[in-house]
């Protein structure tokens, strides 16, 4: 993809971003084997055949009792959010959801920890997109419906990824195989929603993704994207990466409600970080609301 990736799954410093506040290597690799497992697999914590659970509220080392803990209350939980959108209400996002019709499908695999991710932007391409599918990746349990639908022949997947490693490079095609999709078929981008390190994982540990041809993104863009610090300007978030691909592929008019939404996302969210009502409509706000009628 030559340097670009995505931001919502672009390495940072540490290669894995928490939303909103720190965490440390031992916590983050916990919450990550738990959530690569489906919820209905067996946990090792707190397994009765593999001993007790050591207590947590005496000191192990000493046997004291440890003092009462305060309730953990991440930054922004006591933000009153729309129900609709998400967004804090300060901001609602929901006036401009306006929609936009495509030939190219957007499906998304997406971790689970990135559902918890207010400022997730995979979230927007369903909200213009109305054929957008959303598939939950579990390592050990992949989702019926997305296999079916890869075994549909009406469908022409592409899994949009990095051309970084040779392993798979017989698989790399350009966007000119998008466009040439059969009319009869119906061309589909697979974006695989999370950081850099989990979209690797999801793209190594997935064997029903290991046919299908890898579609690398190619573009001069720099992100707009400033809820999340990426590695590089050359990162791209989740919906800049849709929305550049289906520009590419021909979806004009897709792309740019696409990006008009984005922006608007983008500029709500963070002036609700700094407690600021937008009082004045951005060109892309005035846009989005004119398709609306």
């Amino acid at each position: 993809m030559c340097d670009s990736r995505f931001a919502d799954s672009a390495p940072s410093q540490q290669d894995a971003r928490s939303e909103d506040s720190g965490s440390t290597q031992e916590a983050s690799t916990t919450e990550q084997a738990s959530a690569d497992r489906h919820p209905g697999e067996p946990s090792a914590v707190g397994d009765p055949h593999l001993g007790e659970s050591p207590s947590l509220d005496r000191d192990p080392a000493t046997g004291h009792p440890r003092p009462p803990r305060r309730e953990f209350k991440a930054r922004g939980s006591f933000v009153t959010r729309c129900a609709g959108c998400n967004l804090p209400e300060l901001n609602c996002l929901c006036p401009y959801q306006a929609k936009a019709d495509s030939r190219v499908q957007v499906w998304l695999i997406t971790h689970p920890l990135e559902h918890h991710k207010p400022t997730n932007t995979g979230r927007l391409i369903a909200d213009v997109l109305a054929p957008t599918r959303v598939f939950t990746w579990y390592r050990t349990t992949p989702d019926e419906q997305l296999l079916a639908l890869l075994a549909d022949e009406r469908y022409a997947p592409f899994v949009v990824f990095p051309d970084d490693q040779p392993d798979y490079a017989d698989r790399v095609v350009e966007v000119e195989a998008v466009r040439r999709v059969p009319r009869e078929r119906i061309p589909v981008l697979i974006l695989l929603d999370g950081t850099w390190r989990q979209a690797r994982r999801i793209f190594r540990k997935s064997p029903y993704l290991e046919r299908l041809p890898v579609l690398p993104l190619r573009t001069d863009r720099l992100t707009r994207y400033r809820l999340r610090k990426p590695a590089s300007q050359a990162h791209l978030c989740t919906a800049e990466v849709a929305a550049e691909l289906l520009r590419q592929s021909g979806e004009e008019d897709a792309a740019s409600v696409l990006d008009d939404y984005f922006d608007v996302f983008n500029d709500s969210y963070a002036a609700s970080r700094r407690y600021h009502k937008i009082e004045t409509p951005s060109p892309a706000m005035r846009r989005l609301a004119a398709r609306r009628g």
